[in-house]
């Protein structure tokens, strides 16, 4: 019963974004509230680009003041059911602090949540799952160097260095490639992420993504996602297919639609989770405060493939000194 209210409400909420919110304002806040929010916010957004900056200054020179800052801050609370589990709650933070002067040559990188400490596709294929398995002492510090290439036209590179935050210190090497094609003359496109990391405490990993796409419409975007990984931690090759459908409702609100399927070793290859997936993003005021309700089916291996119901609520809010709008590629 309880799967079935979930959808319902997930419907009901899809519904009146598209009916009643087409033309409406930039908050659902009620004033008193608004008036708390956006000094807190205002603060806090310019205390992580001015950090940011100052550092950068500090290491980069004279256009730290002027050039665009992509550091933020991101703070949520979540809500996970999961049947046959119960409920838990969980607080997250994230950031990265982003140095732009260095851009063309090395680049100060400081950031929580590092791909390599998210654990396995399983975990982080499910957005229930991600705040239970990621550890929460994986921030790093490191330096970047990037080559200044279109992406559309060459493999962009990256080479980086650094050490993870943690005693005892954990210092890494990455290698990092990207590329971008534009499948013939209609609206395909390819996009590949490939990484090679090296971390002492935990060995060896890689990872490569090939990720294809195409619009529908103004408001459709459809999207079939590989992903291979391979962990020495683990000692076992990951795979994952995504075929996605995302869906702008308005300005403030997406749908996203997904199927999910997980597998895992080369030599014996056996899958170990499908799993549906909706989920309903919600600007709830001025790009700075966002709200997701993730209802979700899963037929797992270690469970003889039976159905289980899982939901996950979710609350964010965005520190930045400039408001960026489209959250919606999330």
């Amino acid at each position: 019963m309880k799967p079935v209210i979930a959808f319902i409400c997930l419907g009901a909420l899809a519904s009146l974004s598209l009916d009643i919110y087409a033309a409406e304002e930039d908050s659902d806040l009620p004033d008193w509230a608004e008036e708390r929010v956006e000094p807190f916010r205002t603060r806090v957004g310019n205390w992580v680009d001015n950090t940011s900056r100052n550092i950068d200054a500090f290491f980069g020179g004279d256009q730290s003041a002027t050039v665009e800052n992509k550091s933020y801050l991101r703070l949520g609370q979540e809500i996970d059911w999961m049947e046959g589990d119960g409920t838990s709650g969980d607080i997250s933070v994230r950031y990265r602090i982003d140095l732009p002067t260095t851009e063309e040559r090395l680049r100060l990188v400081v950031e929580s949540d590092p791909e390599e400490s998210q654990g396995t596709l399983a975990e982080q294929g499910s957005g229930r799952l991600y705040n239970d398995q990621q550890d929460r002492s994986t921030s790093t510090f490191g330096l970047d160097w990037l080559e200044s290439r279109d992406k559309r036209e060459n493999w962009s590179n990256r080479i980086g260095a650094g050490i993870r935050l943690r005693m005892p210190l954990d210092p890494y090497v990455r290698f990092t490639s990207e590329r971008l094609w534009d499948l013939g003359d209609g609206p395909w496109q390819l996009e590949s992420f490939n990484r090679v990391s090296w971390f002492n405490n935990e060995g060896y990993s890689a990872r490569t993504t090939w990720d294809v796409g195409r619009p529908l419409s103004a408001n459709r975007h459809l999207r079939f996602i590989t992903t291979v990984q391979w962990r020495e931690e683990e000692d076992k090759l990951e795979y994952s297919e995504v075929a996605q459908l995302n869906q702008r409702l308005n300005d403030r609100s997406a749908l996203r639609y997904s199927a999910i399927a997980i597998g895992e070793s080369a030599s014996n290859p056996r899958m170990t989770n499908y799993y549906l997936q909706t989920r309903y993003r919600r600007d709830i005021h001025k790009g700075i405060l966002f709200g997701d309700v993730i209802p979700e089916l899963h037929f797992q291996r270690e469970d003889s493939y039976d159905p289980r119901w899982a939901m996950t609520l979710r609350l964010e809010m965005y520190f930045q000194r400039d408001i960026q709008r489209d959250y919606f590629h999330f």
